[in-house]
């Protein structure tokens, strides 16, 4: 009975050091890379027509970076991105992030980057509402038109 109370508590002792170790702890994203549009608001949309919009992600570290995974929370969200990429310190890099706009009404989405191996993630969340074509003449984002991309800046 020592012997499992000895192992247990050098388990747990060791675990506790690991766990202070500096690679271990979360890296601050906001010091790795710069995003643009990471919340973006489509606001209103025809229902049923696809539309897309450009995330930018710039690399402000000192250290080539990759984008290895970018999971989605339902299938009315489509990624488009290079997985794997490397991008050195100073690039910039674009994921583009499609809905299907089948929502009824308004809707909150969401996806996460993976980067580095997964050691650091960011969610992106995109917003709007749906409408039909029985609505009065709803005010549209022009920004956000079915498949049309946002123009990046200095464009």
């Amino acid at each position: 009975m020592k012997k499992l109370f000895f192992i247990v508590f050098m388990l747990s002792a060791v675990g506790a050091v690991y766990a202070q170790h500096p690679n271990n702890i979360a890296k601050d994203i906001t010091k790795l890379f710069e995003f643009k549009n990471d919340q973006y608001d489509f606001g209103k949309i025809p229902y049923g027509k696809p539309v897309q919009y450009e995330v930018l992600i710039k690399n402000i570290g000192t250290d080539s970076a990759s984008l290895d995974n970018v999971q989605v929370g339902c299938g009315c969200t489509t990624p488009k991105y290079e997985k794997g990429k490397k991008f050195a310190p100073g690039e910039t890099i674009i994921v583009t992030l499609g809905f299907s706009g089948n929502a009824i009404g308004n809707f909150s989405k969401s996806a996460t980057l993976f980067f580095n191996n997964g050691t650091v993630s960011k969610s992106l969340n995109f917003k709007g509402e749906t409408y039909t074509g029985n609505s009065n003449n709803p005010s549209t984002n022009s920004s956000a038109q079915p498949n049309q991309k946002n123009p990046l800046p200095g464009n």
